[in-house]
């Protein structure tokens, strides 16, 4: 049976990407940065029929519960096959480049960029013992350098100085890592769920969560044709996904 951890899965696309999974045959780690919330999401999980998945408690701003998290992953399973980084947060709102305080950049950095930093450095040696590890980093189409130039894009003018730079950062993460890895089975891409309705966005955005969760899932369950080190939305390109850095 393959095995996957997903940071922040206790709601919304995280949850729903795990149930996904679960779907596939996978026993599924919940990671969430309270046990209590990643257990109730397990017990909603398990009244629907879905055996094989349990919470840990995983907040990717400590390091401290990173190392934890690696320990009882690794008690319970040799082998990580999926990892995907779900966890982020948006700061809030406004976050204008010359307004936005510096404890708002520290705060989005330590989830959005160093928080998948700890998470993959502690658990890559558990994905290096699977035949086909893959990682998934979710993040934005806000983060695209290219697009987020362009005035004609639908959200040039979303003044996200914070949050979008965050995502742009764990972007190029995302290449230096597949770039690494690029001799190895590991593939690793960076997704965009889409502008979803969630707590995140205050249930703002149009899209709905299942479809955003499929999106995520469909790069975690890539054979070994598929690609690594891209950036793909769906949303802002259904016909092939591909969108630029």
């Amino acid at each position: 049976m393959k095995t996957a951890l997903i940071t922040g899965a206790n709601k919304s696309i995280g949850f729903h990407t795990a149930r996904l999974l679960l779907q596939q045959g996978f026993h599924v780690f919940i990671g969430s940065r309270t046990l209590e919330n990643g257990q109730d999401a397990v017990n909603e999980l398990k009244a629907e029929g879905f055996e094989n998945v349990e919470a840990v408690q995983l907040d990717v701003t400590d390091d401290a519960s990173v190392a934890s998290a690696r320990e009882t992953v690794g008690k319970k399973t040799d082998v990580l096959d999926v990892l995907i980084n779900n966890a982020g947060i948006s700061g809030g709102l406004p976050q204008t480049p010359l307004e936005a305080p510096i404890e708002m950049f520290q705060s989005v950095y330590d989830t959005n960029v160093f928080g998948v930093v700890r998470v993959t450095q502690a658990f890559v040696s558990l994905l290096r013992k699977s035949a086909e590890p893959r990682i998934v980093n979710v993040t934005s189409g806000l983060g695209s350098l290219t697009l987020s130039a362009d005035p004609t894009w639908i959200y040039y003018n979303m003044n996200g100085g914070v949050y979008n730079s965050s995502k742009a950062a764990l972007n190029m993460y995302t290449i230096k890592l597949a770039y690494e890895l690029r001799e190895t089975p590991f593939k690793v891409n960076a997704v965009d769920p889409g502008y979803t309705k969630t707590d995140f966005n205050h249930h703002n955005g149009p899209g709905r969560v299942e479809d955003a969760a499929s999106r995520v899932a469909k790069y975690a369950l890539i054979d070994a044709d598929g690609p690594t080190g891209k950036f793909f939305s769906e949303e802002s390109n259904p016909e092939t996904g591909y969108i630029p850095w």
